[in-house]
């Protein structure tokens, strides 16, 4: 017994050295959330916006999902100068729908991108095509990926806060739509990863390397997109949103990413598997990230958010076995720092609560729980971080 509670002692003391450091670093970034920027609110559009933005729409087979985009981006106002849908050549209806959508709204444009060259990843190539079709007076460009759900005055207050705050480039985090058991218990875990990584939303980050991103909203300056020579550097980018922003903030631009949860919804994914397949393939952000940054991270989301859980079951499974003392020890002092980590978690499941839409969700209880899916959620960003993807969207990649 004496020599399992000296081995418990000396693991203790190795993961208080690894998780402390780990710690540290979570909470200068938490401490940084009561300066963040508050979410941004519907705006009505104002006359000098007049036809101040081109509104971009890539899709594959997106028919199942696109028609809600479709009528929402037609209710936004005369800000928006044209919206050209570029299509991948889907075979499942999608420029049907566009069309029948045209003959409502004439500022629809249907057009076909050419055949995917050597070295590019579908979706950047579809934007950059949308953007050298797009007219050149637009002041604006706007990327929108066809599974969101832009509310009235979304575009309006997009531009007039990038305006105000001097942005070259601004993105929104999205309020999430959950619909299922799993993806309601791992979703939220998935996001966790990104969060405990990055400043929250809100927070203008002056590094290049620590810029976030969304392309699913992405509005860039149309000048400044020309000038980095559109999705060119985001070529061969599975996460090309945070790829380009990195490269546009590298150039000396301001990028800016913001909290949208109450102007656009997305519904991403069907279910649990289609969350952990699709989305974790891009969560992993290495396609922007260097070989020490991605190191780096997976040793923060080990520390932070993997192992509490872990450690507190194994705690309550051991500790009869163990008799482990109340007294001050280092299996205590591991104790204490996971459950402090663990309290950490709920409350940031607490705070990011707003940014789930689960009225249509069935067991919708199970978002409580997704601390239980975090080691998952962190097994799936080691999956992802040494592995290239080879199929996308439908699309495969040699």
């Amino acid at each position: 017994m004496v020599n399992a509670w000296t081995i418990a002692n000396a693991i203790s003391l190795l993961l208080l050295l690894i998780q402390g450091s780990a710690t540290a670093v979570l909470l200068s970034r938490l401490l940084k959330g009561p300066r963040r920027s508050p979410p941004i609110q519907p705006q009505n559009p104002t006359p000098e916006l007049l036809g101040a933005v081109s509104v971009i729409i890539p899709t594959l087979n997106e028919a199942l999902r696109i028609g809600p985009l479709l009528n929402q981006i037609s209710r936004q106002s005369y800000e928006v100068r044209e919206i050209i849908v570029v299509d991948s050549r889907s075979q499942d209806g999608t420029p049907d729908l566009v069309k029948t959508a045209q003959q409502k709204d004439p500022r629809f444009r249907l057009i076909t991108d050419d055949p995917l060259p050597p070295g590019w990843v579908g979706r950047p190539w579809a934007l950059h095509n949308g953007f050298l079709h797009s007219a050149k007076s637009s002041q604006w460009f706007l990327g929108v990926d066809a599974d969101t759900q832009p509310s009235p005055g979304l575009v309006a207050s997009l531009v007039k806060i990038a305006e105000s705050q001097g942005f070259d480039l601004v993105s929104l985090s999205p309020q999430f739509i959950l619909k299922y058991p799993g993806e309601c218990w791992l979703q939220p875990a998935l996001l966790m990863t990104l969060l405990y990584r990055f400043d929250p939303a809100g927070i203008y980050t002056e590094q290049p390397e620590r810029v976030m991103a969304n392309g699913q909203c992405f509005l860039c300056r149309r000048s400044v997109l020309a000038a980095v020579d559109g999705y060119t550097s985001a070529r061969s980018s599975f996460c090309d949103d945070v790829t380009l922003a990195r490269h546009i903030a590298r150039a000396g631009f301001k990028v800016g990413f913001l909290d949208g949860a109450k102007v656009l919804k997305v519904r991403m994914y069907e279910g649990a598997l289609e969350t952990w397949k699709e989305w974790g393939r891009s969560l992993d952000l290495k396609d922007a990230t260097t070989n020490m940054q991605i190191w780096g991270d997976l040793w923060l989301l080990t520390s932070v958010q993997a192992l509490p859980i872990i450690i507190a079951l194994t705690y309550l499974c051991l500790s009869s076995y163990l008799r482990i003392s109340l007294y001050p020890s280092p299996v205590m002092f591991l104790l204490g720092l996971n459950l402090f980590l663990l309290v950490i978690r709920f409350a940031m499941l607490l705070a990011i609560a707003p940014s789930y839409d689960r009225t249509q969700t069935i067991g919708g209880w199970l978002f409580w729980l997704s601390p239980l899916a975090d080691p998952i959620a962190v097994l799936r960003i080691f999956l992802s971080a040494f592995r290239t993807p080879k199929e996308w969207r439908g699309r495969k990649y040699s």
